[in-house]
């Protein structure tokens, strides 16, 4: 039952602002019911905020200021409020930072009205300029999907006057639409693919679990390319046909192309789409029409989180084990974890999808948490590759380069085959490091403890922590000697320039993210690649994620030993995982694949497990690595960040910190710190860590709670709360 509030009413009304509290107002004419989105007076502005619940009383009502207006949105829903206060408890996130997650979607107050919208047009125009070639291009990547003047404007880079003269030319239609409308109704219908008996099987168990209603949560485990998706997608027709709402995360914008191709060949319609990729005018719409129940099916990044559904009954977290799930910065959330409470509150579905899951994902699966499908074929005539070290300590290879003779005439040959090879290599950029042979001086960046990354596509120095850039140098900024600056190490753009060399006749594609501009030229560029036209990719992680190129039938792993340098706990985890999804690029066709990984450490265990195939045996060892020392999935941590232009500030805070635990030795926590951060300095601000270690059964939240309630940074000074941390930054 929805609690109305009548005309001068006291409610409590929670704002996006940096508050700590809810505050009173008086409700509107015509009253309000509780969870509607308001407009209310904060000194002198207007602010959004959700009518939480009645007042609290101790303020004299006389003195109250009335809520401005209720806009025109679906009420905010009980199990939504709830959510958000759980997810922000577990987090140790203020509610009002909470709520501005559930609401990034611009233009919410504002009235339903007509727009201008802009699409393609029959004609062509009389004469093409590059700018109004640009306009057409910027048409074409965004299919049926209309654009405001402003938006496309944006996309093509030119003036809205360009625009105007291709309308009256017939070449662009200028329409007038509503501005938020449903989108096209899914038909849950029959797959057209015929699913093998394995694969009917698992569907089975997911659209069960839908029908009933119920809350439940399910590791859907697959080899890479066994048809995971397919199989999840007759979860979402269970879904649609039970008249709930569904909502498949993606950890990568590139992934949205082809998903949302197979979403429109299996349901007949394309769903609402969520993501940093879409324009602002669908980020409104979309947000309006899950509330309202006009979308049956979101497809999204993490955020898709907290949109406000009308009645959820299904979560895919497709390829759950992706580091890109967790928040880093802001609200630090995962969304894994957020999506199994969410589920949990609504009683809908939950199902994390991965060939290699998170160690967390495992241990719930196995202690009986969580139910536990597997696919251990790959779909069709594809087979799994075969995968293969290659001993680079045997190798005669210059200095210099980075790609072994063995490696070179296996991807000789698939170019001879017509066939396509991909070299991946986990480092963007040209070189890590640029080095003065005079001095022995490292470039670094000014803002941060961290070496300055050679962009030689872009020409220049670029910081991969703040994103700080400076022109290459012609001599040595620290002993001024010209000509003696020299690139160490591989970063993707030398091995391309080495692969060139060795190639000359190859077509070549790098897949990096700092070499496009926007979502859509990445998306456009892995396209072309699934089409042909490239015979060699060189990639860092992304190429990793789910891609699906039919024609690759070799995967060269450049540097296997990367992610087991340093002290991570998780590095042998992620190591395992990329390997092993990067190896599964290979051969997903008929044509059979095959996996070459350069190491200089054959014989780690790492890389004998990756070998071997025997996953479960790797997640046994690890687990139990993990179990006797305490740490997640088998015990609790919490990361606290401290950082401030003044060094000694930071220290100080974080001795009395450490000084002052006794709220976590009531519960078995101890405090590791402080200590410098790995990356010390990011930005100007120098960094200190803290790490809080307990029990899988502590009551951590609490203890958090009121351990840092007795600390009031000023000033400059921030602190950063990271429950469940996945890297030490």
């Amino acid at each position: 039952m929805v609690r109305q509030f009548d005309e001068g009413a006291r409610v409590a009304v929670l704002t996006t602002q940096p508050l700590d509290r809810v505050l009173d107002y008086k409700a509107p004419e015509g009253g309000c019911v509780e969870g509607a989105f308001v407009e209310v007076p904060l000194g002198p502005r207007k602010v959004l905020g959700v009518a939480w619940g009645p007042g609290e009383g101790g303020y004299d009502a006389a003195k109250l200021r009335a809520i401005t207006r209720v806009l025109d949105a679906a009420p905010m829903r009980e199990e939504m409020r709830e959510f958000l206060i759980r997810a922000g408890e577990y987090t140790l996130t203020p509610l009002s930072s909470m709520l501005r997650l559930a609401t990034r979607a611009p233009g919410l107050g504002d009235a339903p009205t007509m727009r201008k919208v802009y699409r393609a047009g029959d004609h062509a125009p009389s004469r093409v300029t590059e700018a109004r070639a640009r306009v057409l291009d910027a048409l074409e990547a965004y299919g049926d999907a209309a654009l405001t003047l402003g938006e496309l404007a944006e996309a093509a880079g030119v003036s809205a006057s360009v625009i105007k003269g291709l309308v009256a030319q017939g070449a662009v239609r200028e329409e007038n639409s509503p501005r938020d409308q449903p989108y096209p109704p899914l038909h849950p219908g029959e797959s057209p693919y015929a699913l093998t008996d394995e694969q009917k099987c698992a569907a089975a168990e997911l659209t069960a679990g839908v029908a009933s209603g119920t809350y439940a949560t399910t590791l859907l485990k697959g080899v890479t390319g066994s048809g995971k998706t397919e199989v999840y997608l007759e979860a979402v027709a269970e879904c649609l046909r039970q008249g709930r709402q569904a909502l498949v995360l993606l950890p990568e914008i590139a992934l949205t192309a082809e998903f949302l191709a197979r979403v429109e060949a299996r349901f007949g319609a394309r769903p609402a789409e969520w993501h940093s990729g879409v324009t602002i005018t669908e980020r409104r719409r979309c947000w309006r029409m899950v509330g309202e129940g006009g979308a049956q099916l979101v497809v999204g990044a993490r955020s898709a989180l907290f949109l406000p559904y009308r009645e959820l009954g299904l979560i895919i977290v497709d390829e759950e084990h992706d580091t890109s799930y967790k928040q880093e910065d802001g609200v630090l959330y995962n969304a894994r974890d957020m999506a199994v409470l969410r589920a949990s509150i609504c009683g809908a579905q939950v199902v994390l999808a991965s060939a290699t899951p998170s160690l967390e994902t495992w241990a719930n699966a196995e202690a009986g948490k969580y139910r536990r499908l597997a696919l251990t074929r790959r779909f069709g005539a594809a087979v799994m590759p075969h995968l293969e070290a290659i001993d680079m300590r045997v190798e005669d290879l210059p200095a210099s380069q980075w790609i072994s003779p063995r490696l070179a005439g296996e991807v000789r040959q698939r170019i001879e085959a017509g066939e396509q090879a991909l070299l991946f290599l986990n480092r963007r950029g040209y070189a890590p490091v640029t080095l003065c042979r005079a001095c022995g001086h490292q470039i670094g960046c000014h803002q941060c403890d961290a070496r300055m990354v050679e962009h030689r596509f872009l020409k220049r120095l670029v910081c991969h922590q703040c994103g700080a850039s400076a022109p290459i140098p012609e001599a040595c900024p620290n002993c001024g000697v010209e000509g003696k600056l020299a690139p160490v190490g591989p970063g993707v753009e030398r091995l391309a320039e080495e692969t060139a060399a060795l190639f000359p006749e190859a077509r070549l594609a790098v897949l990096s993210s700092d070499l496009f501009g926007s979502a859509r030229a990445l998306k456009a560029k892995i396209e072309e690649i699934a089409e042909g036209a490239a015979d060699i990719v060189i990639g860092t992680q992304l190429v990793a994620k789910g891609h699906n190129f039919p024609n690759l039938t070799l995967v060269g792993v450049i540097d296997a030993d990367l992610g087991l340098q340093g002290s991570d706990m998780r590095a042998a985890e992620r190591t395992f995982q990329l390997m092993r999804q990067v190896a599964g690029r290979a051969g997903r066709k008929e044509r059979p694949g095959t996996a070459l990984l350069q190491t200089y450490q054959p014989e780690h265990p790492v890389i004998r497990a990756i070998l071997s195939g025997e996953e479960e045996a790797f997640w046994r060892a690890e687990a139990d690595e993990r179990r006797a020392a305490g740490v997640p999935p088998y015990g609790r941590m919490a990361g606290i960040v401290l950082s401030s232009p003044d060094v000694q500030a930071v220290f100080d805070l974080g001795a009395e910190m450490a000084r002052r635990d006794q709220p976590l030795r009531r519960i078995g926590a101890e405090v590791l710190g402080p200590a410098p951060a790995p990356i010390a300095r990011i930005r100007g601000r120098h960094r200190v860590r803290l790490l809080v270690k307990a029990e899988k059964a502590a009551p951590l939240q609490g203890a958090l709670a009121e351990w840092l309630a007795q600390f009031r940074p000023r000033g400059d000074l921030r602190l950063a709360v990271d429950i469940d941390p996945q890297s030490f930054f």
